[in-house]
């Protein structure tokens, strides 16, 4: 959720830090600071909100020193205020901590209970507590920095600095990614390879109970039981990206525009459309003899996973059950017979989908991942890796990674089918062709909805309350249209299933209400109409996104007709999910919120 940075270089890393932070803005945070050792001495600066207060704060007050760490925080425990924010100092003690620790309260009351005096709100002042009190008593900072690690439970991924080691930080990692970058006589640590790509690309990710001293002679690493371990150096494929706006205002603008591309790329991956074939699946998961499906994912990646469900339970007749990460980890299902789980994230660090994982491959399940960071834990921990090709996705809100991971799906389903039996030859052929038709279709779509969709946010930027309805996958994008709503413009929104729409919310449709009615005409697109009338005779302002059959069908009244291309039922939440996204950003950009870094939202959540 949070960023991490620390260079030990040849020359004062302050700006560096902030620079390398910039790179993790995206991930989410409501604070900042930087920390370096100069002269063997720790001094720091901090700041509440936006990195450029935290630039302010340099220009006024700049920070020598070749060796430092940063750090954006994303609040949990404790106000989002200068004086809870990283780095934590404690007696020539600097830390930095993305994660929670669980038992920050009964560490803290011993500590209190010795006479320490806590300053901060925050669970990671304890770290920093800890180690100052080992060193206190006699420990080398190797010596405190495992010591402490045995006494704090939770999620963590640290740096931390010691007074009169001016070439040393340590790291440690249990649950949120932290990785070490390998320069020219220089060392880095990130939590994220986007943050280290302007130094190196080459890079060692820390496995859970890792912990590293890194200094200018490399890094050695010890495993959770004190033994020294060798990491794999890789070159991180994402750190190359080009993470910037172009001319867009907003990086989901951008991300948005850019689904034409990156979806082609996804599809090119897995289709050979020469062939009209899926091209050879990995057979780590035998679709023909897989008895069940099982698929866990959080937020729009969750939503992906629905329409995955829906298209693999219908064209390859394969069983699947879905739920949110965060409740799959704590159900304790059987996992009986031949079965095989999938778990989707753009991050492939999302923590409740990394411990869901956790408990099918307990279970003996084949495990596969659908996620945009090859490199990343889940993927690291899955028998077979799906990657969905997108590229750095830096709005919050998630865009062209939903539609990377529709598209993978989509693969994932013929695939499926073909191994099961249950699509012949030509129908393959057809899905494949129809498919390949996507990129086209979406870029004409962007290209043409921009003007009735920036009238139509101007409107609904006036209310307090929407709801979506749809049926089929088209519910799926009421839900995921709802949760983009929400998320970016701050609007209350709900997504329904169309025909529970008289088991309850109904109760809510009046004049003041807008209903967002995702209905193309497709095999639902009779009953969904007669919802419609439902809405409009109880004065609902319904705004119609349809396509042109669908458009010419109705005569209902609205409030909004958003016209779409006639296209393939299998290509629909594709193209649909287009409007959905951009009636969020316009609503959001009429209403001045912040679109790329909403209030209270992280991009990757590594803590529960």
């Amino acid at each position: 959720m949070c960023g991490i940075v620390g260079i030990i270089g040849n020359k004062p890393v302050a700006p560096l830090l902030v620079d390398a932070l910039k790179r993790l803005e995206y991930r989410g945070y409501d604070s900042a600071g930087v920390a370096t050792l100069m002269d063997g001495k720790l001094d720091r600066r901090r700041a509440e909100g936006k990195l450029s207060n935290l630039e302010t704060e340099l220009s006024h007050h700049p920070l020598d020193g070749n060796v430092g760490i940063g750090h954006t925080r994303w609040a949990t425990h404790g106000a989002p205020t200068q004086n809870n924010a990283h780095p934590h100092f404690c007696e020539g003690v600097a830390v930095v901590h993305n994660g929670i620790i669980e038992n920050f309260s009964e560490i803290r009351d011993q500590l209190k209970a010795r006479g320490a005096v806590i300053s901060t709100e925050t669970d990671t002042e304890v770290i920093a507590q800890l180690l100052a009190s080992l060193i206190r008593n006699g420990k080398a900072p190797k010596e405190a920095m495992a010591a402490t690690l045995k006494l704090i439970r939770g999620a963590y991924a640290l740096a931390v600095m010691f007074e009169g080691l001016d070439g040393e930080i340590i790291g440690a990692r249990n649950g949120p990614p932290l990785a070490v970058g390998f320069g020219d006589g220089e060392m880095f640590l990130g939590s994220d390879a986007i943050a280290l790509s302007p130094f190196t690309d080459d890079i060692s990710y820390l496995e859970d109970g890792d912990w590293a001293v890194v200094n200018r002679d490399g890094v050695e690493i010890h495993d959770t039981d004190g033994n020294i371990v060798h990491r794999t150096r890789i070159k991180a494929s994402s750190v190359h990206a080009q993470v910037d706006k172009g001319n867009h205002r907003h990086f989901m603008e951008k991300e948005i525009y850019e689904q034409p591309e990156v979806v082609s790329h996804t599809l090119a991956h897995y289709l050979d459309f020469t062939a009209g074939k899926v091209r050879g699946i990995a057979s780590e998961i035998d679709f023909s003899s897989v008895e069940a499906l099982k698929i866990a994912a959080c937020g729009t990646a969750y939503y992906a996973g629905q329409i995955g469900k829906y298209w693999l339970e219908r064209y390859a007749r394969l069983p699947v059950e879905i739920d949110v990460a965060s409740e799959f980890r704590y159900r304790e299902m059987p996992l009986p017979g031949n079965q095989a789980a999938l778990f989707v994230s753009q991050s492939g660090e999302t923590a409740d989908t990394l411990a869901s994982l956790r408990y099918c491959k307990e279970h003996g399940l084949k495990i596969g991942s659908i996620v945009n960071v090859p490199e990343s834990t889940i993927a690291r921990e899955s028998d077979v890796v799906f990657p969905i090709l997108a590229g750095p996705e830096i709005g919050v809100a998630s865009t062209k990674a939903f539609t990377c991971q529709l598209a993978t799906f989509a693969a994932l389903t013929i695939a499926a089918g073909r191994a099961r039996g249950t699509l012949i030859a030509d129908e393959e052929t057809n899905m494949v062709r129809a498919l390949s038709e996507v990129p086209r279709i979406a870029s004409s779509v962007l290209n043409q909805i921009q003007p009735p969709l920036e009238t139509l946010s101007r409107d609904l930027a006036r209310y307090h309350h929407v709801l979506y309805l749809g049926r089929g996958t088209n519910y799926t994008l009421a839900m995921e249209g709802a949760l983009k709503l929400k998320e970016i413009s701050y609007i209350h929104a709900e997504g329904y299933a169309a025909g529970e729409l008289k088991h309850g919310p109904i109760a809510l449709i009046d004049e003041n209400m807008p209903v967002i009615v995702i209905a193309p005409s497709d095999r639902h697109f009779e009953k969904t109409v007669s919802n419609m009338q439902e809405v409009a005779a109880r004065g609902g302002r319904i705004i119609f996104v349809t396509d042109e059959k669908g458009a010419a069908a109705s005569d209902l009244e609205t409030m909004a007709t958003i016209v779409l291309p006639d296209v393939d039922e299998l290509l629909m939440p594709l193209i649909f999910s287009l409007p959905i996204q951009l009636i969020a950003y316009y609503t959001a950009v009429f209403m001045g919120t912040d679109v790329d870094q909403p209030r209270n939202l992280a991009k990757s959540v590594t803590v529960e």
